[in-house]
């Protein structure tokens, strides 16, 4: 189900490419993937623009073919992690089943091929939390305790990378934030643990003290939990 046309679609894609503007598309299907790289290529042989990041977002469906265009395109992937928990159990059971199920949200696929990925919670779709996006990506678990697709798991450093710098080099921001580096924004999470430490079943759960944004810290609301021999 086309939102526009895609007659309308390649005409507001080829005016905003143009006019140097990040472009973002949403693409459920497979069918849409497909429309969102047939007019990139088009675009791009019209008017070439090195560098550009224009982004599949969610990238729900789309197939190692497609990611290998992204690739050759130079077209990153938003991928929406938290839709594999969320609705996993559904897709298997009931609206695509259990062989296309486990290749949605194909984080592994996108990084083998080389398609720069971030990952994203859709929020209020499902509830913002970067630390519980990493989760989902990295055990692919579904409400019900099942692994939708075990080979597109993606190992926790992957999975930060991807909601820090990922997401800065969606937004061609990456030179200033994404990462602690000299000569960026010292912007920083306070957490409780080492996501890259603890069970992935457990990197949701990691408290965040606080924030530092622009030289300000900024303490969290929530109570921190208690541990095992205190109170």
């Amino acid at each position: 189900m086309w939102a526009v046309s895609p007659e309308e679609f390649r005409e507001a894609f080829e005016a905003f490419h143009s006019a140097g503007v990040l472009v973002h598309v949403h693409c459920n299907g497979d069918q849409t993937t497909q429309l969102f790289l047939d007019t990139l290529e088009a675009i791009l042989t019209a008017h070439p623009r090195p560098d550009h990041r224009h982004t599949c977002t969610h990238s729900q469906m789309s197939t190692t073919a497609q990611y290998k265009r992204m690739a050759t395109l130079g077209a990153c992937a938003n991928i929406f992690a938290n839709h594999i928990w969320a609705w996993g159990d559904q897709h298997m059971d009931i609206t695509v089943g259990p062989d296309r199920a486990r290749r949605m949200n194909a984080a592994a696929t996108a990084l083998r091929h080389g398609v720069p990925i971030s990952l994203h919670s859709d929020t209020p779709v499902t509830p913002l939390g970067p630390l519980h996006t990493m989760k989902h990506a990295v055990t692919r678990l579904t409400v019900s305790g099942r692994v939708m697709g075990e080979a597109e798991r993606i190992s926790a450093q992957q999975a930060l990378e991807a909601v820090t710098l990922g997401g800065a080099y969606m937004l061609k921001m990456d030179h200033e934030i994404g990462s602690l580096e000299a000569g960026k924004f010292a912007d920083m999470a306070v957490l409780s643990q080492d996501p890259l430490e603890v069970p992935a079943e457990e990197i949701g759960t990691i408290h965040v003290y606080g924030t530092v944004v622009g030289g300000r810290h900024h303490t969290s609301n929530v109570p921190a939990p208690a541990r095992a021999g205190t109170r």
